[in-house]
């Protein structure tokens, strides 16, 4: 390569680096940015912070709200208890934001079990019996759920450990309860039929 094709070259180099230096300190003047790049980082990572920060409270969800290690309870809206299918002994993280926004997230969910029981109402509230027990469920699941007194109704319950409420699973209207036990029972009477014997008569000889 020719000396002239040289020089040519580190001349183009040249005059385009120059220009990107007047096109940077023209943005510059116009928006007081330095590096555009580095300035959208930061400043999504400044909202994310913000988003974020504000009091952190630990607890343990009780059936309804969150109790900290001072006995200090603090309110679960019920939509979101009963969506995320909270079941009493979760761990629980509550941030409160500078703007007094309450944020609630599960970070030690319990280990469960599920039991069937059929909805009642007691004492003006919903409760599921199955096991013997009465346990109280969220008014907000019952409804998310559509469920009527006598439906059966499946909950999850923390697993080796009391528990006063359920957190709703599942329903099986009571419409489909019954139907299933009569196919049940007339299956079962279908199968006795057919395994009578017929009594054989011996005959004198």
């Amino acid at each position: 390569m020719s000396d002239d094709k040289l020089l040519q070259i580190q001349e183009l180099i040249d005059t385009a680096m120059s220009s990107l230096k007047t096109a940077h300190a023209l943005l510059r003047d116009l928006t007081g940015v330095v590096d555009t790049d580095r300035e959208r980082i930061v400043s999504r990572a400044s909202s994310m912070s913000t988003s974020v920060s504000g009091r952190v409270i630990e607890g343990i969800f009780d059936g309804q709200n969150m109790v900290d290690g001072n006995s200090q309870t603090y309110p679960v809206p019920a939509n979101y208890a009963s969506k995320s299918k909270l079941v009493e002994g979760d761990g629980m993280k509550l941030t409160i934001t500078d703007e007094g926004k309450f944020i609630y997230k599960q970070i030690a969910p319990v280990e469960r079990r599920t039991i069937v029981g059929v909805l009642i109402q007691e004492d003006g509230q919903y409760k599921v019996l199955a096991e013997g027990k009465a346990l109280r469920v969220l008014l907000a699941s019952v409804t998310f759920y559509r469920a009527e007194v006598g439906d059966q109704v499946t909950i999850l319950l923390p697993k080796g450990s009391e528990a006063k409420w359920g957190a709703v699973e599942a329903v099986i209207p009571k419409q489909l309860s019954e139907a299933a036990a009569r196919a049940t029972i007339a299956k079962s009477s279908s199968s006795d039929a057919d395994g009578e014997l017929t009594p054989q008569v011996e005959e004198d000889m």
